[in-house]
């Protein structure tokens, strides 16, 4: 071979390996961090644990200390930070609205039924509050319970007829109880209320035809089975009287009342 092309074979196998080594000593690029995901602040606010009915007194087993995103929670929710003892302090008071499971408690929606105005709180809008006497005879002997149903009856002697017939008619159904006295809501399980008066929920005419009644006869609650009163209708304003049927014989005329 002659020396020429060693000298080039040579020359050509040192340039390969020196290109070898120079590209094994090739740096990687440095990989791009990974930011790690920023975990949002929260702070415990207080929220219903379960469904909480308008008019249902609050419980300290149905509200709880829950985290919340910090910048959603506004001023009207109960901080844990602020009122630690917020869940005790809270409990015994009524719920002016319904609240679902994990709604915030806003103070706003609940009212203290030890004050004045918790009657107010917890009517409907339009509807009215009216108290009457009532007695175990007249009370279905102590059995209705605040959120009963009831029909209103009307019973009053005809004095126009010389027999003063006993005359009867129901002239309000399905009728909503507020209240029995002071008791607002059945507690520990009581299965009778025996009371002195009984509030009732009513639109504005039937406190009117209520009030007519009050005046010519004496009033009995009939308590109605929990079947017919979940069969609920739209109250109406149609319910002004300006006459009561009276029965006899099975026979029934108008009367006017006096």
């Amino acid at each position: 071979m002659k020396a020429a092309r060693l000298v080039v074979l040579t020359v050509a196998i040192g340039a390969g390996g020196i290109a070898a080594l120079l590209a094994g000593r090739t740096e990687k690029p440095p990989e791009t961090p990974v930011a790690a995901p920023v975990k949002p602040d929260t702070i415990d606010i207080l929220v219903a644990r379960s469904d909480i009915a308008m008019g249902q007194t609050v419980s300290p087993g149905e509200i709880q200390w829950q985290p919340w995103p910090a910048n959603a929670a506004t001023g009207n929710f109960i901080r844990k930070s602020d009122r630690p003892g917020a869940i005790e302090n809270l409990s015994g008071q009524i719920a002016r609205v319904p609240f679902v499971a994990g709604e915030p408690i806003r103070e706003a929606k609940l009212v203290n039924a030890k004050g004045s105005g918790f009657m107010a709180a917890i009517l409907p809008q339009g509807m009215r509050a009216m108290s009457i006497q009532i007695s175990p005879e007249t009370g279905a002997g102590g059995f209705i319970l605040p959120n009963d149903r009831v029909d209103v009856v009307l019973s009053r002697r005809d004095k126009a007829s010389g027999n003063e017939p006993n005359a009867s008619e129901t002239v309000l159904s399905n009728i909503r109880v507020l209240a029995i006295d002071q008791n607002i809501e059945e507690k520990n399980g009581q299965k009778v209320v025996i009371g002195k008066t009984a509030t009732l929920e009513l639109t504005p005419g039937q406190v009117e035809t209520l009030s007519l009644s009050q005046q010519i006869g004496t009033i009995s609650l009939s308590l109605r089975s929990i079947t017919d009163a979940s069969q609920q209708t739209e109250p109406t304003d149609d319910t002004k009287r300006t006459g009561v049927n009276i029965v006899r014989f099975g026979v029934g005329t108008m009367t006017t009342p006096r």
